[in-house]
């Protein structure tokens, strides 16, 4: 068996598995950034049907790396998503990653509210006073609250990653972000998660 296997210098695992996944979408391409978003989340799950389900609002991806290139934050719905965005690469244009999931305050004011804590999350980050991206990969409630902030002039997202994974109100939530009037790019149905969301910012972060 081992002689079946490709030699892959470890500095070329990425570079050789991104061409074996332009080989296999047989000839399908996108304008770029969105070339580059459907392939790394495509890398990252292995599933190829996020070249199907990724929708993109017109704009919204060069919006994205635009608003990044400008210092723009982002804030997560989860840890996860947060520890995978490259800080580094986003230090480096004035941006810092916020997830307010584990603080003290949000849990206290959610349990007083009977609300989750990804609602309250997407409050805090609407009130930071910087251009803000959020990435959703996990709560369908954090995508229904920002909605709610839209429609009440609250807060104006430089974008809209809604990602959330599962099957309670997710397709609904990311329906209905699609109707907010702001960037978005949202994997249709029930698929996302954490990593997704993640490698989205981090596919604009590294598109130059």
């Amino acid at each position: 068996m081992l002689d079946k296997l490709e030699i892959v210098k470890p500095m070329d695992i990425e570079k050789r598995s991104m061409e074996i996944i332009t080989d296999e979408l047989n000839g399908r391409t996108w304008p770029e950034p969105e070339f580059s978003i459907v392939k790394r989340c495509i890398h990252t799950s292995a599933d190829f049907d996020y070249a199907d389900n990724l929708c993109f609002s017109e704009h919204a991806a060069m919006a994205g790396v635009d608003a990044l290139h400008r210092g723009a934050v982002i804030v997560t719905d989860t840890r996860m998503a947060w520890s995978g965005i490259n800080k580094t690469r986003l230090s480096e244009y004035g941006g810092e990653a916020y997830c307010f999931m584990s603080d003290e305050d949000v849990a206290e004011e959610a349990k007083r509210r009977e609300c989750t804590r990804a609602a309250v999350c997407m409050e805090r980050g609407a009130a930071l006073d910087r251009e803000v991206i959020f990435a959703v990969g996990n709560a369908p409630t954090a995508l229904i609250r920002l909605y709610e902030l839209i429609r009440e002039g609250r807060v104006r997202p430089a974008l809209i990653i809604g990602a959330p994974v599962g099957f309670v109100n997710v397709v609904e939530a990311k329906e209905l972000i699609m109707t907010a009037g702001v960037p978005y790019i949202v994997p249709k149905g029930r698929k996302g998660g954490s990593n997704i969301a993640a490698t989205i910012c981090n596919a604009m972060l590294y598109f130059k």
